[in-house]
């Protein structure tokens, strides 16, 4: 099984006999993608913007719609076999699908960046509390040469060998013990009685939070093209990372208000409010962890790109790590909330397209790639953009993420009917 994820290239279907993922395998990734400092601090910027009733109510309407949105995504590469880019070649043809492709290469080399910088952070409070020494850049270079190994190595035997034998239950045991300090150690009826400075929507709260999920969409296939069952991998999906999201937003909301934390500012203010509570042992297995989350971004970049360029993933994985351990060393998480919303606006409206295009159109049979662009998917998936923008805008308080991604559906199918007319 270890050779397994080097076998097959992006373009290439698994073939059903060589499948490995169950159920229970989806649920430990994505259970374990779902739980991330990352999570936390995302979590964090809700408040005290939104009252923490609010934000909670935010966090599960966005995250149960995000984990619907995310499993139907994995559904597709079970189903094709394919990667999450070769997929989008059936809907976008082959050098439309080039687009997506690199837009995807360039935001998870953001997002594996911004994970080393919090795992760089949290890891410094530890140890500054603990010992009273700081090296950030030291614990830059450590996380982000064990991210880029991890990716080299390749996802299969990372959940079969890691997660499903101890490292789901290190982080069930880290999630405890955090909740746990939280509930001794503040007083959570007071905290529900603070009410909001009112400085974000709920609208806007809910598609920052779903834009966790919607930031693994174009990377999901990558894992569910070696799940058995369609059913499996939606099962899993949707329970794992639903249940991890609402879990460590709410963990993150909680802490930051506790902690005085206010948006942006909560970067370097929640680690240490973390470190500080008691909950320094659960902080630290989480810290170990998540690397699992750099490396999924680190490996899907490579997979991504491998449908571009000529070079086998597993060297492009060694190019994507020194390049997200680079812009750790420099880059800034105070707009980290800006760079989610951005995300969400590029990516929810095109996989509108390609879940209409294999679900509604296709009715999930496979198909032969497309050669060249096929223009009507990416004038649906412009214009899905068109509205996230306009509505971000001019209606926050409505929300942008599901409007702009049943939009573009709906231009998607019009605009299919009207080619194949005009071609008749």
């Amino acid at each position: 099984m270890a050779q397994l994820d080097d076998t097959y290239a992006p373009l290439t279907p698994v073939p059903i006999e060589r499948r490995a993922f169950e159920a229970r395998d989806a649920f430990s990734l994505w259970f374990s993608l779902g739980i991330g400092l990352l999570v936390l601090q995302a979590g964090a910027f809700l408040v005290p913007g939104l009252s923490l009733g609010a934000a909670l109510a935010a966090i599960v309407t966005g995250s149960v719609l995000g984990a619907l949105l995310l499993a139907a995504a994995g559904v597709v590469g079970t189903d094709t076999g394919l990667s999450a880019m070769g997929a989008l070649r059936l809907t976008l043809g082959a050098r439309g699908a080039a687009i997506p492709a690199a837009l995807n290469a360039v935001q998870l080399v953001g997002w594996g960046a911004f994970e080393i910088i919090a795992m760089r952070d949290a890891a410094d409070a530890l140890a500054r509390q603990t010992f009273g020494l700081s090296s950030a850049m030291l614990w830059t270079l450590a996380f982000g040469l064990l991210a880029t190994w991890l990716a080299v190595a390749g996802p299969v035997s990372f959940v079969r060998r890691f997660l499903r034998a101890f490292g789901l239950w290190l982080l069930l045991a880290g999630a405890g013990w955090l909740t746990w300090r939280l509930l001794a150690e503040h007083d959570l009826i007071a905290l529900l009685a603070k009410a909001g400075t009112g400085e974000i929507s709920f609208g806007t709260g809910v598609d920052l939070v779903i834009a966790m999920p919607l930031s693994w969409l174009p990377l999901i296939a990558d894992y569910t093209r070696f799940g058995r069952t369609s059913g499996g991998m939606f099962r899993g999906t949707v329970l794992g990372y639903g249940l991890a999201n609402i879990w460590f937003m709410s963990l993150g909301a909680a802490y930051a208000l506790a902690a005085g934390a206010h948006g942006g500012g909560s970067e370097t203010l929640l680690p240490s409010a973390l470190a500080a509570s008691g909950g320094g042992i659960a902080l630290l297995l989480i810290v170990i962890d998540e690397t699992d989350n750099t490396f999924a971004d680190i490996h899907s970049a490579a997979v991504s790109t491998a449908i571009l360029v000529p070079l086998k993933p597993a060297n492009l994985a060694l190019l994507f790590g020194a390049v997200c351990t680079a812009i750790a060393l420099f880059a800034p998480l105070a707009r980290y909330e800006g760079f989610l919303l951005l995300i969400g606006s590029v990516f929810a409206p095109l996989f509108g397209v390609l879940l209409t295009d294999h679900f509604i159109i296709r009715r999930r049979a496979t198909a032969e790639a497309r050669a060249g662009v096929y223009l009507p998917a990416l004038l649906a998936w412009a214009a899905g953009v068109v509205v996230y923008q306009a509505l971000s805008r001019l209606a926050p308080d409505l929300g942008s993420t599901l409007p702009s991604f049943i939009a573009a559906g709906l231009a998607y199918w019009g605009l299919k009917r009207a080619w194949e007319r005009k071609a008749d």
